[in-house]
């Protein structure tokens, strides 16, 4: 296996589709909706091997101060060999003059994201509005 990073916002629906549906995440039964997304993101960074899309890491900037991790997904068969890690050495790198770098992690999510370098703040909460597609 030999995994090639790259910057790019283009995706097919099909591609897409297949890695989020991979970690189970519901937005990949939205693939036109995600395949649009990307292209609005400040930065996307992906992970492949050969022409199967391994993984990626999207996040949103104000272009100075803020960044936040929005998505970071790693397909399930390649979990385990530091492209996660390495996704987020690359945001940690871009941002790096920025004066914080957001993420809203699941708590089993909170070991990784700990490994990264990231601190859960111990008075503030997530709080969302979802709205369900039909």
């Amino acid at each position: 296996m030999s995994i090639v990073y790259r910057e790019t916002r283009d995706f097919s629906r099909d591609e897409l589709e297949r890695l989020f549906l991979s970690v189970e995440w519901s937005s990949g039964h939205f693939p036109d909706k995600l395949a649009a997304a990307m292209k609005n993101f400040a930065t996307v960074f992906s992970a492949w091997d050969g022409e199967k899309l391994a993984g990626m890491v999207c996040a949103m900037d104000d272009g100075i101060m803020n960044a936040y991790v929005h998505y970071l997904l790693v397909d399930p068969e390649y979990q385990g060999r530091t492209i996660g890690t390495t996704l987020m050495e690359m945001v940690r790198e871009k941002y790096r003059d920025y004066l914080r770098i957001a993420v809203i992690a699941y708590d089993r999510e909170l070991a990784f994201y700990e490994h990264c370098g990231f601190v859960k703040s111990g008075d503030s909460s997530p709080m969302f509005i979802t709205s369900l597609w039909t």
